[in-house]
């Protein structure tokens, strides 16, 4: 609980400081990131599904544990999370298996949240 709780918090405050700098170029690209997973020929399961596989193949911890969040909050199974971890290193290769220990840390945190 604490693990998800020390990330929403930075996240939100960082976050906060960021888009108070009135960068018009960085809030177009936090607006631009908020649109791309909306509903529209591919659905924002799906989405949150792409976005979560491709954080894992970049080794980006911090987006990882963002789309888990979102996936925690849609509702996803065990199941769906690991078949998406699966892949997630398929692609990736051996070099995604740390990430997978961290995200499946993560992910069981939500859980018990």
């Amino acid at each position: 609980m604490e693990l998800v709780n020390d990330f929403n918090e930075y996240r939100a405050k960082m976050n906060e400081r960021i888009l108070g700098s009135e960068n018009k170029v960085i809030k177009r690209i936090f607006n631009l990131d908020t649109n791309a997973f909306a509903d529209g020929a591919l659905d924002s399961k799906t989405k949150e599904l792409l976005g979560l596989t491709c954080s894992m193949v970049l080794r980006c911890d911090d987006c990882v544990k963002y789309h888990l969040g979102k996936c925690h909050e849609m509702k996803f199974t065990d199941e769906q999370i690991f078949e998406a971890f699966a892949i997630a290193n398929l692609i990736g290769g051996t070099i995604v298996i740390p990430h997978l220990r961290r995200a499946t840390e993560y992910w069981d945190s939500l859980k018990t949240s």
